[in-house]
């Protein structure tokens, strides 16, 4: 028989278990409740634009309602704090580029989380590549055009650094000016939508941006393609050259991918990881990622990490030797 003190502290003990597993998310029943994708952008970016396709449809699958916000700043690093601080119990989620959250782990010394620490990787969405847009108003129309015009009149040109400095858009195009050797002013900004839509007004000369929100523009006319960043020539824009015709090697694009706050149950991310990996099959989502320009990337939660340990490595070389620095 039990001693009178042992029988108290095994019933504190029972009773603190049985708190414990109340106030612990579970699989079982996940989601009980609406869930909110940050998106740490203005609305009409990539990241946006995808967070909206898959959010709608992992609503509809779970009867659950799915609220994509906006929260840009920081070149996404103030929507990426939001993500880290919430409860890890799979109601607040970031959808971002990750390019993007992976250079800011080296671009920021004070930053206030651990890209590879404090968050837990569900799955890549996908890759697009970005598109070398410029203005009407410009002279040039290819990218040998763009250099030579860049040579003969140092310091004309301005870069539109969308999602702000050291973002993905950034570094995208201080790799294109130290390859091509030219100078151009960097002017940043909170997002890609406003870029695109200043240098439809010529207020800005030239940018990188994602090809999803960007090709709309150049259908429309607004602004002019010069060429696409990815590895070979894509068949939804048929005859445009790419970057790497003229800068041998030159690759960048944008990845869009979907975390959790780190200490989020592993059940919890495998279920997520399981459901956006059905999303992602449905005809009517791989037809508008087609449209949008963007490959499916699905990974699991294992391979997402050792892609984004990888990419922290390779955005840190670029910024080093650029010597790039916001602090």
């Amino acid at each position: 028989m039990l001693s009178k003190a042992k029988y108290i502290l095994c019933s504190f003990a029972c009773i603190f278990t049985l708190c414990t597993n109340a106030q612990s998310p579970s699989a079982s029943n996940y989601p009980n409740k609406p869930i909110r994708i940050i998106v740490p952008f203005p609305a009409g970016g990539t990241s946006d634009v995808f967070a909206r396709l898959i959010g709608q449809r992992m609503g509809d699958e779970w009867g659950q309602i799915v609220v994509v916000e906006n929260k840009p700043g920081a070149s996404g690093n103030l929507g990426a704090e939001i993500v880290v601080h919430s409860a890890p119990d799979g109601y607040t989620l970031l959808l971002m580029d990750v390019g993007t959250l992976s250079i800011s782990q080296t671009l920021y010394s004070n930053l206030s989380f651990n890209v590879l620490k404090d968050f837990a990787p569900i799955t890549m969405i996908a890759y697009s590549p970005h598109l070398l847009v410029a203005s009407n108003k410009t002279p040039f129309n290819t990218v040998p055009e763009l250099i030579s015009y860049a040579k003969k009149n140092p310091g004309k040109l301005n870069f539109a650094s969308a999602a702000g400095s050291g973002s993905a858009n950034h570094l995208a195009g201080v790799v294109f000016a130290k390859q091509a050797n030219i100078d151009w002013a960097y002017i940043p900004y909170k997002g890609g939508a406003q870029a695109i839509t200043d240098l439809g007004a010529g207020q800005v000369d030239v940018t990188f941006n994602g090809m999803t929100a960007t090709y709309p523009h150049v259908k429309s006319g607004l602004i002019k393609l010069i060429a696409v960043s990815s590895p070979k020539q894509l068949s939804l824009i048929p005859n445009t050259p790419t970057v790497a015709e003229t800068l041998p090697g030159f690759l960048t694009g944008s990845w869009q991918g979907l975390l959790a706050p780190a200490g989020t149950p592993a059940p919890i991310i495998d279920k997520l990881n399981a459901k956006v990996l059905k999303i992602m099959k449905m005809p009517e989502v791989r037809e508008a990622l087609k449209t949008a320009g963007a490959d499916p990337a699905p990974m699991t939660p294992q391979e997402f990490t050792y892609w984004l340990k990888n990419e922290v490595q390779s955005s840190a070389k670029v910024i080093k030797e650029n010597n790039i620095n916001l602090d």
